[in-house]
């Protein structure tokens, strides 16, 4: 039986799969973050500001809009009252925005390199996210995830939007080097 959504009703989200998750989230962070670091040096970093605000809202828009449209009725409805359903993916968009604008007024600050602590702060922010989840029900209410652990649903969720944040940066660089090409700099491929 389907529900709405693609999901099919009887799906469960385990402890394991949570914990196998995270594994590949990591995996995947452990390439693309020494890219990253390697690519984007601090200068560019700090260029970034408002680019990395523009990619954060659309991200975490798409991200939310994709998720409403298929987790609502097996998770989100749990969590969320049911008129948030139209509007969470724009206030995804405003939140992650403003997520944004701190993590980069963070990471200005911060004396160790700009990449690694802009990921390694979005992943902690990821698990701040999920903390607050687990305490509206999210592992305990929908169906789907009852039975996982709060633990893994933390861990996962680390290197899950650490690899978001890194998604972010590079349409950020993008947009960034775009930038320069249309004021007529010359710019190389970017650094």
């Amino acid at each position: 039986m389907k529900s709405e959504g693609n999901t099919p009703s009887d799906f469960k989200i385990t402890t394991e799969l949570l914990y196998k998750g995270a594994l590949l989230f990591a995996l995947l962070d452990a390439v693309y973050v020494p890219i990253l670091v390697w690519r984007v040096n601090r200068d560019a970093f700090r260029r970034m500001k408002w680019p990395l605000v523009i990619s954060a809202g659309l991200v975490w828009y798409a991200i939310w809009a994709w998720a409403i449209g298929n987790f609502w009725a097996t998770v989100y409805s749990y969590v969320f009252p049911a008129w948030t359903q139209t509007v969470l993916p724009w206030i995804a968009f405003v939140v992650a925005g403003v997520a944004a604008l701190l993590l980069w007024m963070l990471t200005i600050r911060s004396k160790r390199n700009a990449i690694l602590t802009f990921c390694l702060t979005g992943g902690a922010l990821g698990s701040l996210t999920h903390i607050w989840a687990i305490y509206q029900g999210i592992v305990t209410k929908p169906p789907m995830l009852q039975g996982a652990s709060p633990l893994a649903a933390v861990v996962i969720a680390f290197f899950e939007y650490m690899f978001y944040w890194c998604t972010i940066l590079v349409l950020a660089r993008i947009m960034d080097w775009m930038q320069g090409m249309l004021k007529g700099k010359q710019l190389q491929i970017p650094d």
